[in-house]
């Protein structure tokens, strides 16, 4: 299985949209400062995933989630 998931830091009220097959551990490599692009903003919580039987079809959604269209969906999930 595939998941696309969106992290949220309280902290400094910043969003993260990834793809993975292990949200756990990912959410750990974001914890730890493991991954250059989220390691200033912890600590990161999940705040929404999805699971998918194929990449392409997470890639796809998480491309969604990244356009205008998706960060409006993701901001009505958080307030």
């Amino acid at each position: 299985m595939v998941y696309v998931y969106v992290l949220y830091s309280e902290k400094y009220n910043r969003k993260y949209t990834g793809m993975t097959m292990d949200v756990e551990k990912r959410l750990r490599e974001h914890n730890t400062g493991q991954n250059r692009s989220t390691k200033a903003y912890i600590p990161w919580k999940v705040v929404f995933k999805e699971e998918f039987k194929i990449r392409l079809e997470a890639r796809a959604r998480e491309k969604y989630l990244k356009s205008g269209v998706g960060r409006d969906f993701i901001k009505s999930l958080l307030f």
